[in-house]
């Protein structure tokens, strides 16, 4: 898997409008396309992928359980 995060271009646009839009309202700052682009860069950098890393952690434990149900599918022999 590769380190980087990737997010579709839609999905960047809208990221890119929530960040000019909390910028707004929370601190009555206008961004642009280039700055909310920069800070989104910065979160997916430093940011996202601990929360990828806890979302894996978090799964573990329900897959493996699902895992081990497979066991009860077994068809035997009599």
């Amino acid at each position: 898997m590769s380190d980087r995060i990737v997010i579709s271009k839609e999905n960047r646009e809208a990221m890119i409008d929530l960040i000019k839009t909390f910028f707004q309202k929370e601190r009555d700052e206008d961004l642009g396309d280039l700055s909310a682009g920069i800070i989104l860069d910065f979160f997916m950098k430093e940011l996202a992928p601990e929360f990828y890393n806890q979302g894996i952690s978090d799964s573990y434990p329900y897959m493996n359980d699902k895992i081990e149900d497979l066991f009860g599918l077994q068809i035997y022999k009599r």
